[in-house]
């Protein structure tokens, strides 16, 4: 008889536990303290929208962006020397707003060419190109300015490589060719104008001047190359 009414005192006991636990005798007092807050969560606003970042994609999202156009397109410029940077770099900052442009830094190694040039005019530097393109030959633009006009017929690590290069077009015909070092290792630059809208065009013509009939091409998404200071 003791024994039954002890498991049923356990019973009875295990029930008022359960029922504390689950908050069914707040009402009266007893219970759990809540560890919630409803009313807090009934006032935020979109929680699914936050998002958890890193420290450093929030100091980036906190530098301003300049409003671009929607034509603006980034344009740069092949390899060239200290000299035609010293050159270009007052002029850049005479004309151009600081943020509109960059000169990189660009560690290069020796660079040596199939070189056909220097000619006295566009009409000479046509005709060798057709004379070329009979030969089914290709050509490449120059990065030195020191060397157009002109015409590459190929690029290549080393010296040695560019004379043998040289010996099999002496098989097809080219005549005038030699072999000239383009650039020296070391570190070339490079201009840069990330976002090339009409208004920044229109101040361009003084900054191709001072390029020397060095093109401005399409950036092509290249980010090896360590920014200088402007």
């Amino acid at each position: 008889m003791m024994l039954r009414a002890f498991a049923l005192f356990l019973l009875l006991l295990n029930g008022v536990y359960f029922a504390w636990g689950q908050g069914w005798l707040l009402a009266y007092g007893f219970g759990p303290t809540p560890q919630h807050e409803p009313h807090r969560l009934a006032q935020q606003i979109k929680p699914e929208a936050i998002e958890i970042i890193s420290e450093q994609d929030a100091t980036l999202a906190q530098v301003p962006v300049p409003a671009l156009q929607a034509n603006a397109v980034c344009l740069q410029t092949t390899l060239f020397d200290a000299a035609r940077a010293e050159v270009l770099r007052p002029v850049l900052a005479a004309v151009l707003p600081p943020q509109t442009w960059a000169l990189d830094v660009v560690a290069t190694p020796e660079r040596w060419i199939i070189y056909m040039g220097k000619y006295a005019n566009a009409a000479e530097l046509a005709k060798k190109r057709a004379q070329l393109a009979n030969l089914r030959l290709t050509f490449e633009p120059l990065s030195n300015p020191a060397l157009t006009p002109g015409l590459s017929l190929g690029a290549f690590a080393s010296q040695a490589q560019a004379d043998a290069a040289l010996e099999a077009l002496a098989q097809r015909g080219v005549r005038t060719a030699r072999v000239v070092q383009e650039l020296a290792a070391g570190q070339a630059y490079r201009l840069r104008l990330p976002a090339v809208d009409d208004a920044l065009q229109k101040k361009l013509p003084p900054v191709r001047a001072a390029l020397a009939g060095q093109a401005l091409l399409p950036c092509n998404g290249n980010g090896n190359s360590n920014v200088a200071g402007q």
